[in-house]
């Protein structure tokens, strides 16, 4: 399986240490004013997908919806992951970037 490109950059940040995963320590994440970027899983589930919503529209933290459990999980050399959470600006701004020009591409 391919890691779609805006995602894999996920991975970079993962090898740097930039990266909380899970539910809980995506949800500590934003909480605490670490996470600079909330990803969520497409096939997560509705009430995952609002929880976030919700959270990052409070903490004000950019939340975007990609890819599957599974691309998440194996762009950060892991299981399946429904969240994920990227506590470091600058691979958020890289990230922002890739998906948006993905998307205006499409």
């Amino acid at each position: 399986m391919k890691i779609p490109e805006e995602i894999s950059l996920v991975g970079l940040a993962a090898k740097a240490g930039k990266v909380v995963s899970g539910e809980f320590a995506t949800e500590k994440a934003v909480k605490s004013q670490k996470a600079s970027l909330v990803l969520t899983a497409e096939d997560a589930s509705e009430n995952t997908k609002k929880k976030f919503r919700d959270m990052c529209t409070y903490y004000q933290v950019p939340l975007y919806i990609i890819g599957s459990k599974e691309e998440l999980g194996k762009a950060i050399g892991k299981e399946y992951r429904a969240s994920l959470a990227l506590t470091d600006e600058n691979f958020s701004r890289a990230v922002i970037k890739k998906i948006e020009k993905t998307r205006h591409q499409q």
